[in-house]
């Protein structure tokens, strides 16, 4: 696995991309480090497919730099050290499992018996050793997931963009997917991981970024991001005359108030509970809560 000297494995500074009079892309910036999962956030049209394909070399930014381990994503060093499993499935229904590892070894130039080791290794890692010699069209969908992730690691890359890797899986499939990710992450690899589960992102992520209109909005922890842009805590109070929500940052208070209350009135509480900011909340606080298309 292809190390950097420094430790940041993919470096994104002031990238901005026009399509006509579209700005896709608008003075992008950050960074992700070996040994972290990096998740991008954003609505659809934020600019984070563009962002991926400039990472990717997929597309020339207009403005600022992109580097992939110490190089630019055009050198051949910097695209070894990459690996990408797409949305769009990047596997062939008419091979078995083992067939699609070995078409993406030898492009990466695995030959011989060091291929066979390298799919035997990965078969093993995604849960699909059992199934190696079946046809991937017969796969569910969570099974297509995990190969296709495996397809990506063929070459044992140091970092791995992982586009939404869970979409469309059961509830199993999506934990079998995490877990590995998270063992990726456990060796010292970078990724970034783009998806629209919010719940998924704060297990799965070590820092996040929310996009949207080309602008990174802000980075930092779920913790951090929730403490920044979550709003204050909401206390609800149920009774017999209907719900009361108290806006506070201070629920304690909040529900001890509410019950000495009750001690004089006629509409007692029956139950009383704490709603905290998730990061659903800032997502919806940050880039709005209108659908778009």
């Amino acid at each position: 696995m292809t190390m950097t000297a420094t430790g940041v494995a993919i470096r994104v500074d002031g990238v901005r991309k026009r399509y006509g009079e579209v700005v896709a892309v608008d003075g992008l910036s950050f960074e992700v480090s070996l040994g972290e999962v990096f998740g991008l956030l954003g609505p659809n049209g934020a600019g984070k497919s563009t962002t991926i394909d400039m990472i990717c070399g997929l597309v020339r930014p207009d403005e600022g730099m992109v580097e992939i381990a110490g190089g630019a994503p055009s050198e051949a060093r910097s695209r070894m050290a990459l690996g990408v499993a797409p949305q769009s499935l990047a596997i062939y229904d008419a091979l078995t499992a083992r067939e699609n590892l070995r078409f993406f070894g030898r492009l990466y130039g695995l030959r011989g018996s060091g291929l066979e080791r390298r799919c035997d290794e990965l078969l093993e890692f995604v849960a699909l050793s059992d199934r190696a010699g079946d046809r991937a069209g017969g796969f569910s969908g969570g099974m297509k997931r995990l190969l296709n992730l495996a397809c990506a690691m063929t070459h044992d890359p140091a970092i791995l963009l992982l586009d939404e890797p869970t979409a469309g899986v059961d509830p199993q499939s999506r934990n079998s997917l995490l877990e590995a990710v998270e063992r990726l992450r456990d060796q010292g690899r970078a990724i970034v991981y783009t998806t629209h589960y919010m719940e998924e992102a704060q297990r799965a992520c070590d820092r996040l970024g929310i996009v949207d209109r080309g602008v990174m909005l802000d980075v930092g922890t779920a913790g951090e991001l929730i403490g920044r842009h979550g709003g204050r805590a909401s206390v609800v109070i149920e009774r017999a005359s209907g719900q009361e929500r108290i806006e506070t940052d201070d629920p304690v208070r909040e529900i001890e108030r509410a019950l000495r209350a009750d001690d004089h009135g006629a509409d007692r509480a029956l139950g009383v509970r704490v709603e905290r900011a998730t990061l659903e909340t800032v997502f919806l606080n940050l880039t709005g809560r209108k659908l778009r298309d």
